[in-house]
């Protein structure tokens, strides 16, 4: 089975709020891309990527009069995936859903939140991921509300061989300081968002053990916003949120081979999977953000990771109409994960 995670920048512009698709030659969200480009874009990357699951990051926008799983499965029709039906969980409010596109005849999967409404720190069991969670993070012993702006999804899944497993689609809060200006105004918000980064993914690491004690195979993936030394407040919380998801010490721990060489080389060269333009240095920047992490029972079997980058990847970059898509559907590129199920 191969599985794949894939934030696709501003993939909701290219629906109405029926769910049509508008493949126009009007500019989509993307610098200098048409809404045509983008949606074929999308679909050349999706087609290549054959995947039985995608667990798209930044699905097209849900609340009650807009669908999107309507939007997905209209996109899918048009571009006849096989990877057809949609499944989200808690619709936010962001513009920005987690769902689950996949190939029904292949995959059963159903949103499965578990835990209860809210909880603390020292609490026996992590909240609901659209609850909240009390967690002091800072030096005056007051616990701090966190809440998920994008309730990470939770799946039951089970596999055309009867493989049962979990799944938990991830969008971790952004930790750059979005709307702040001046020196002192961002160095706040971004201590802020470090923070709020840091919780949400103490919070989910706490359900990931949950899941790792029931000894249910069990993937997390998704776009995390974190990596080991991406910004300097990382020394002064001593730890990435990275870390914690992956688990720390004496732990049972997640394998990701990407976010094993990130943290093993902080100085050097380290796989990507995003790619930003920073317009006041007139440069791109390219980071590992999106991962898929997999419990120590599926890692003993021997699955293969890829990450599609159109430049770091030969089998992407040799291929010109692929390597073109890539960069034109979206500012992230996607991970799959082909394992035995």
């Amino acid at each position: 089975m191969r599985i794949a995670t894939y934030n696709i920048e501003w993939f909701t512009e290219l629906f109405d709020d029926d769910g049509t698709l508008l493949a126009d030659g009007e500019w989509s969200a993307r610098y200098n891309v048409t809404r045509a480009a983008q949606a074929e874009a999308i679909a050349i990357v999706m087609t290549a990527l054959d995947a039985d699951a995608i667990m798209i990051i930044e699905a097209p926008d849900a609340h009650r009069k807009r669908s999107g799983r309507v939007a997905l499965e209209t996109f899918a029709e048009a571009f006849d995936l096989r990877t057809r039906t949609a499944l989200l969980g808690f619709e936010n409010h962001t513009q920005q859903e987690i769902a689950l596109l996949y190939d029904p005849d292949v995959l059963e999967a159903r949103h499965d939140p578990i835990g209860p409404p809210e909880g603390g720190h020292d609490a026996v069991a992590a909240p609901r991921f659209d609850g909240a969670f009390d967690i002091d993070l800072d030096i005056d012993a007051e616990p701090e509300r966190v809440t998920w702006s994008k309730p990470p999804l939770e799946l039951a899944c089970r596999s055309a061989s009867g493989e049962a497993f979990r799944m938990i689609g991830v969008h971790a809060k952004s930790k750059a300081p979005h709307g702040a200006t001046g020196r002192k105004e961002i160095l706040r918000a971004s201590i802020q968002n470090r923070r709020k980064q840091l919780a949400q993914c103490i919070w989910l690491r706490r359900r990931i053990e949950e899941h790792l004690a029931a000894e249910e195979p069990l993937i997390v993936l998704g776009d995390f916003n974190d990596g080991p030394g991406l910004d300097e407040y990382e020394k002064l919380f001593g730890r990435s949120g990275l870390e914690i998801v992956l688990g720390e010490n004496d732990g049972m721990k997640l394998v990701e081979p990407h976010a094993a060489m990130g943290l093993q080389r902080r100085l050097g060269a380290a796989p990507t999977t995003a790619r930003f333009w920073i317009s006041s240095q007139k440069r791109w920047l390219e980071v590992l953000l999106d991962y898929i992490m997999v419990s120590p029972d599926l890692a003993a079997r021997r699955p293969q990771w890829r990450i599609w980058h159109p430049f770091d990847d030969p089998g992407c970059y040799n291929a010109p109409e692929l390597r073109e898509a890539l960069l034109a559907a979206s500012d992230h590129f996607p991970v799959t994960l082909d394992i035995d199920l």
